[in-house]
């Protein structure tokens, strides 16, 4: 099979026959022990990459395991500051801060323990209510505290209006 070739650049174009290998018993043999041994892999370089993946393998693990709960926390953590939001504002509804709750919520599948407290505020006739909200994720506990002040005047003393005629 023979290419055609341009009649400028007859120097630059070769027969295709001339570029393939030619076959000779004594030359194939050759050229096949030296490129097999080239294209191998020693034991040294097979044991390298034995202990890089060694080192690589459980490191990568360990990142999509602390990846995994970091989701995890995170997506409790927004459900435990709704729960401790909606704790808190029952309470101060119905101005129950003071007794010391404590008790559990259950949102879809996961649980939240819940306990409230509250304590005078130091520069005016308030009180601190804080709703501290604690969840599990991964055999670990964590928690979150949501805070208000309250007044105590509202508690105590009911309003009442009088109008002068």
């Amino acid at each position: 099979m023979k290419l055609a070739i341009p009649s400028r650049n007859r120097d630059k174009w070769q027969e295709a026959s001339d570029r393939m290998p030619t076959v000779q018993s004594g030359n194939f043999c050759r050229v096949l022990r030296f490129t097999s041994r080239e294209s191998a892999f020693t034991l040294a370089e097979v044991m390298a990459a034995l202990v890089f993946m060694a080192i690589v393998i459980p490191v990568a693990i360990e990142a999509l395991h602390v990846a995994s709960l970091a989701g995890e926390v995170a997506a409790r953590k927004g459900e435990a500051a709704r729960v401790a939001d909606r704790i808190l504002n029952e309470d101060i509804v119905t101005t129950n801060w003071n007794s010391g709750q404590n008790g559990t919520v259950t949102e879809g599948t996961d649980q939240f323990r819940y306990t409230v407290s509250s304590r005078q505020w130091p520069d005016d006739q308030m009180e601190l209510v804080t709703a501290a909200v604690t969840f599990e994720a991964q055999g670990h506990d964590y928690s979150v505290q949501m805070s208000t002040l309250a007044n105590l005047l509202t508690q105590t003393t009911p309003t009442t209006t009088t109008a002068m005629r």
